[in-house]
């Protein structure tokens, strides 16, 4: 839920229920502790209205339009408490105080006719540029890219901080961001502004306008941008009060285009969550191995070469070659995790983020482009700019990133050895396996957007201002685990559910996927459902032979000292699957612990035939020689496990119970001791049966005891 101030949570609490008459007697009371003229005056009508309503329904009077009524002035009502609660909410923070003044303090016409005829001029006058004579083109293509970059960075903190729309805003703003006569760039800024003001508090008209952009736009850009924003934004907290969010998301799920984008869009979530598991292993795992290559070291000047060593040819033929190769491998190693959707380049970036660039909250989120006023000086003086551009336009590096590299490009390229510096002047640098071309399609359009926004909301200075989505990503249901909302339940989206909770537990996402399989509807539910939920018998049950159901149910019967009802499972496991190693030593553990020893012995000696050099058998063989009271073949097989390089401290209590028996008390306490082990004793009643009363029990714990 979004953070509400307290004194406002009893009005919330109303609307959320859906009480109108009990959401405005809540509004009176915080009124009369927060007086406001303006607002009070609009709770008065809104009372007048409501008890007009209900004074008819007192007389009994029949009226059709009393539930249309009911639901219009609780929307109303929940426009004065949403007013109210952004007002409170920019008002605990100097930060958004300062961002709402600051848009306004200017002169400036803020009608959507006005907002328009800027954007569509600055096309214009850009277009134009091409007329004018080309040593004056430059200077006036950095005044106009200056003058308009400013106007829509005070546009996008108008928006962010802007109070609830009226359908007629929504439908103004809706046409510029369909229409082809504004720059793709502006029109992705407004969405992104619109979707930090939405996710902060719920606007059913910008909600609407997202929703329309996404269905209309004939930019991809601007399309998937429209897209991440609606889905941040569901809010089921007031499904009361705009029921119509349900309709809304019901008809766009009526596309099977719809319900792909939203199934790859929660599993790209779940990469771009994962960024910083992915830069600890870069950190911890790939850098070094990159840095064990000696041919460069890192130095208070920059990056120098290191002079060959005229003996390590001689000495080590070949560990330049072996270097080369363990620096592909590790190069390859990166490479694959960028293939599989990891967010490569956060680590690196971050510290990149401070910038005085990065100090208008729009420039987190505004597309690249080289025209950019605040890049110009560093863009200017780039020396090898042909090279930053062809990494930029090859690379996978989201927005944000890009304009960190241009800014950072400067210093870094300066201090390259000089080998390096002519090799990228003459233009034979390469990215090699790198350079994936640049891509277009949704899915990448989208990943990038994502990667912008996880840099915005996890290092923007003052993102604790805002609703920030990644804050928590620990909780079993928030906007980035949206499949989980009820908004999709018996949608077409359930038959995704599985692939997206196969996705979060290979990235450990625990407490995401416990809670996405608790909403698969029962008519979705199958084996792989019910083994989920551990339950094993009805997952078997309902598919017999599935293998990870019979495995499963057999682990569990064995957890549970139901030793019969596991040999079953793994007598149907070997029906499907003769001879399988596993399943042939599980039976046999499952015989061992129903005193079998004889069917038992039958399975370990044909396994010990077939794989003599397996230790897990052998444990297995000599414990059921133990049991089987064969202790002298016991024994051998223990100290022919006892010389290997696989001994654990099991291994030691066993045998020691094996040479107990024999009679080798010493040697017994021996293993005993050596097994750190010797609170795990077996049952006394099974030494008893083998002739070890309670007293050779006590003294034998005295004696490794002391």
């Amino acid at each position: 839920m979004k953070s509400i101030d307290h004194s406002l949570e009893p009005v919330f609490r109303q609307l959320c229920e859906g009480n109108c008459g009990m959401a405005i007697a809540e509004l009176e009371v915080y009124l009369s502790a927060w007086p406001d003229g303006q607002t009070t005056d609009r709770l008065n009508v809104l009372k007048e209205e409501y008890e007009l309503m209900t004074g008819y329904w007192r007389k009994g009077v029949d009226d059709p339009q009393r539930q249309e009524q009911y639901q219009r002035l609780l929307q109303q009502v929940y426009l004065v408490f949403a007013n109210i609660a952004m007002y409170r909410r920019q008002q605990a923070s100097s930060f958004l105080v300062a961002l709402h003044q600051s848009a306004r303090k200017q002169v400036r016409d803020w009608s959507l006719s006005a907002i328009r005829h800027e954007m569509e001029n600055f096309v214009s006058e850009i277009a134009m540029l091409e007329f004018e004579a080309e040593n004056k083109r430059k200077e006036k293509s950095r005044t106009l890219y200056k003058a308009h970059q400013q106007q829509m960075n005070t546009l996008f903190n108008y928006i962010v901080t802007s109070r609830m729309w009226t359908s007629s805003v929504g439908k103004g703003f809706t046409e510029l961001l369909l229409s082809p006569t504004i720059d793709t760039i502006d029109q992705q800024v407004i969405v992104s502004a619109i979707t930090i003001s939405l996710m902060s508090q719920f606007d059913m008209v910008k909600f609407r306008l997202l929703t329309e952009v996404y269905r209309q736009s004939s930019d991809e850009h601007v399309r998937q941008r429209a897209l991440v924003g609606w889905v941040f934004s569901l809010d089921d907290t007031v499904r009361n009060v705009y029921p119509e969010q349900q309709t809304i998301v019901d008809d766009l799920l009526k596309s099977d285009e719809v319900c792909q984008e939203l199934t790859e869009l929660q599993m790209q979530l779940l990469l771009t969550l994962n960024a910083e598991k992915d830069n600890d292993i870069i950190r911890n795992e790939i850098m070094p191995d990159l840095m064990k290559n000696d041919a460069f070291q890192i130095t208070r000047n920059g990056i120098e070469e290191v002079e060959e060593d005229p003996l390590e040819d001689v000495l080590h033929p070949d560990a330049s070659e072996r270097r080369m190769e363990q620096l592909e491998a590790t190069m390859q190693r990166m490479i694959d995790m960028q293939k599989q959707g990891s967010d490569v380049y956060f680590g690196g970036f971050a510290q990149m983020k401070r910038y005085p660039f990065f100090y208008d909250m729009s420039n987190w989120l505004v597309p690249f482009y080289i025209d950019h006023p605040d890049i110009a000086q560093f863009v200017d003086r780039l020396e090898f700019q042909h090279f930053v551009m062809s990494i930029l336009s090859k690379g996978p590096f989201c927005n944000s990133d890009k304009y960190s590299f241009v800014i950072a490009s400067m210093e870094v390229l300066s201090r390259l050895p000089a080998s390096i510096r002519d090799v990228i002047r003459n233009n034979e640098a390469s990215l090699g396996e790198l350079e994936i071309g640049e891509n277009q399609t949704a899915p990448y359009l989208r990943r990038i957007y994502l990667m912008d926004l996880y840099r915005f909301f996890r290092l923007f200075p003052n993102r604790s201002a805002l609703n920030n989505p990644f804050e928590d990503s620990t909780q079993e249901y928030d906007t980035l685990n949206f499949f989980s909302s009820t908004f999709f339940s018996h949608s077409p989206l359930e038959r995704q559910k599985y692939s997206v909770v196969r996705m979060m537990k290979k990235y450990h996402f625990d407490k995401m996927s416990k809670h996405l399989i608790t909403t698969i509807p029962e008519e979705y539910r199958d084996a792989q459902y019910l083994m989920w939920m551990e339950l094993w018998d009805e997952a078997v049950e309902l598919d017999p032979t599935n293998e990870q159901a019979l495995s499963g149910a057999a682990r569990n019967a064995f957890k549970l000292c139901q030793y019969e009802t596991a040999d079953g499972y793994y007598d149907r496991l070997l029906l499907l699957y003769p001879g399988k190693k596993n399943y042939m030593l599980n039976k046999a553990v499952c015989l061992v612990r129903l005193e079998d020893y004889e069917e038992a012995l039958k399975l370990l000696y044909q396994l010990d035939y077939e794989h003599a050099d397996d230790v897990n058998v052998q444990r297995v063989l000599a414990w059921t020689l133990t049991c089987d009271n064969r202790l002298e073949q016991a024994a051998k097989m223990y100290e022919h496990i006892m010389q290997g390089q696989q001994v654990i401290g099991e291994d030691h209590l066993n045998y020691g119970y094996c040479l107990w028996l024999l009679g080798r008390i010493d040697d017994a306490a021996t293993h005993f001791k050596a097994s750190d082990n010797t609170d795990q004793f077996p049952d006394e009643s099974w030494l008893n049966e083998r002739g070890i009363d309670t007293l050779q029990i006590r003294m034998m714990k005295a004696l490794i005891r002391f």
